[in-house]
């Protein structure tokens, strides 16, 4: 008797794909949270004046779009990644491709195409106003983005400096309140080994 091997093809059903992001939502994925606080197309205006780029009309393949590829450049320095390893991980991350809004089969950035990008925006002086900009989003709203390896980058909220009315008062006329500055300089000596 000869043994047959039977492969049973399982269908995917419609609405697999939300139960995946409704599991990544229930873990408490740190992406869904920053796309929470932050309209990325805020950003738009600033990359269309730092990267000028044509109208199309002459043809080509049109480039990605400029929002979706900022938001790369976050994952790139929240998570500490290469430029290969940006391109692998949004391949390999259900979470990064969600992050990007990015569906299965649609064009993900290789690491050509993230290089050429923030190169650009390198050359047009933008970059640093563009993560400055993002980085003040956050902190207005209370939070901190925490960079780190891969499996622990995250946002946090910000400690919250307390300071009487009278501390703010020396401290906007460019002094320092003695008792912080005893403090800091008692930290400054614990952290020294002083």
């Amino acid at each position: 008797m000869v043994a047959m091997e039977v492969h049973v093809s399982v269908q995917r059903g419609f609405f697999d794909l939300d139960e995946r992001y409704a599991a990544l939502s229930a873990a408490g994925d740190p992406l869904e949270k920053l796309s929470a606080l932050i309209d990325f197309e805020i950003f738009r205006p600033a990359l269309d004046a730092a990267l000028q780029r044509s109208d199309g009309s002459k043809g080509g393949r049109p480039p990605m779009d400029a929002v979706m590829m900022f938001k790369t450049l976050v994952l790139q320095t929240l998570y500490g990644l290469s430029d290969a390893q940006t391109e692998f991980q949004i391949l390999d991350r259900r979470s990064f491709g969600r992050f990007l809004g990015l569906d299965d089969g649609d064009n993900t950035p290789d690491e050509t195409t993230i290089w050429r990008f923030r190169e650009a925006l390198v050359r047009a002086n933008a970059i640093e106003a563009l993560f400055a900009r993002f980085d003040t989003h956050l902190k207005d709203q209370g939070y901190l983005a925490m960079g780190g390896q891969i499996v622990d980058a995250s946002i946090i909220a910000a400690p919250r400096q307390r300071m009487t009315d009278e501390e703010r008062a020396i401290v906007k006329n460019g002094g320092i309140p003695e008792d912080r500055a005893a403090r800091d300089c008692q930290d400054f000596r614990v952290w020294a080994g002083g």
